[in-house]
């Protein structure tokens, strides 16, 4: 049995019954989006086609895609004490999402984000304010050991890493990296699923006229098992540590913005695993996920339910 496949059916020691089986660690982000035809020259005045406030960051998205496809999901991260952190919360809370390992910092303002979406040229441009920084609870420790995966973003790294090191390797979840933004002290040698760009990747690995294969051969080399790597529009290329390779094109989509495609393609990547999807049929799953998402200006209103996601992949079917 391939690594790929076994991560979806492995028994693992479980906590509490309630305990989601797939945890996700990191940032949360209230957004201020606007939808504009071009973006804005220096001193420039524009009308937006629309503006739209609504909860983002990198895991904390990942983790609303991941019920929304049926799978349940916790998300740890810290909040400020202001009226973001409330926002961010209660966003959470309304998509069914365990939020028991939220931490909230007295005194501090929580992560805010400012986006232009470029609806021309179907692109984003993000502005950002960095939230208080991550300590693990109790709560949260419970949560990271009774769950089966464990996804992470830049934020989540370094304090889940710590702790999942404290167990042993027959009682650690499986560890899910989005490596979307760089992340320091990065060690791919305990490391299930590696899920970066391709930018990322040739920005890691790569010299000028590197293949996909070969930066997929790297990141196996360090000790990943599974390597995801997202190409945008084009889809996602993949290889294991058992030979498995794949490409697999994009879905198509009516794209609106692409803010947080990226993550909810992560968090259908693991509410297919926990479904336990064949490693390519993850990557068909995920697509069609992600692409679905960008039918709507932010990065959570569109992301659709498993139900919707099986018909588009079937449809794909039937036309290819």
């Amino acid at each position: 049995m391939d690594s790929a496949h076994a991560a979806s059916v492995r028994t693992s020691s479980r906590g509490p019954s309630d305990s989601p089986p797939v945890v996700f660690v990191g940032a949360a982000v209230w957004d201020a989006i606007a939808l504009v035809r071009h973006y804005p020259e220096p001193d420039e005045r524009i009308v937006a086609d629309d503006v739209r406030h609504a909860g983002g960051g990198p895991a904390a998205t990942a983790a609303v895609a991941a019920v929304r496809l049926g799978v349940p999901a916790a998300f740890i991260g810290a909040v400020g004490d202001d009226d973001d952190g409330a926002r961010i919360v209660a966003a959470l809370q309304a998509e069914h999402v365990d939020v028991r390992g939220v931490s909230v910092v007295a005194g501090s303002r929580s992560a805010a984000s400012v986006a232009v979406a470029d609806g021309r040229r179907g692109t984003r441009a993000i502005c950002t304010r960095p939230g208080p920084g991550l300590r693990l609870t109790g709560t949260a420790l419970a949560l990271l050991r009774s769950a089966r995966w464990v996804h992470v973003d830049h934020a989540g790294w370094a304090p889940v890493h710590g702790a999942l090191r404290t167990l042993t390797a027959s009682r650690r979840p499986w560890l899910s990296v989005d490596a979307g933004n760089p992340i320091d002290g990065l060690v791919l040698a305990d490391v299930e699923l590696f899920a970066p760009s391709a930018a990322m990747l040739a920005s890691r690995y790569g010299t000028k006229g590197s293949g996909i294969g070969t930066l997929l051969d790297a990141v196996l080399a360090e000790g990943a098992r599974q390597v995801v790597a997202t190409l945008g529009a084009a889809g996602c290329a993949a290889a294991t540590s058992d030979g498995e390779r794949c490409t697999v094109p994009g879905h198509p989509a009516d794209v609106v913005s692409t803010l947080g495609a990226g993550d909810v393609f992560h968090g259908a990547l693991l509410a297919a695993a926990e479904r336990g999807l064949r490693f390519r049929e993850r990557l068909r799953y995920a697509n069609a996920a992600a692409a679905l998402s960008c039918r709507a200006l932010d990065g959570r209103s569109a992301i659709p339910a498993h139900d919707e996601v099986i018909a588009a992949i079937g449809m794909a079917r039937a036309d290819g």
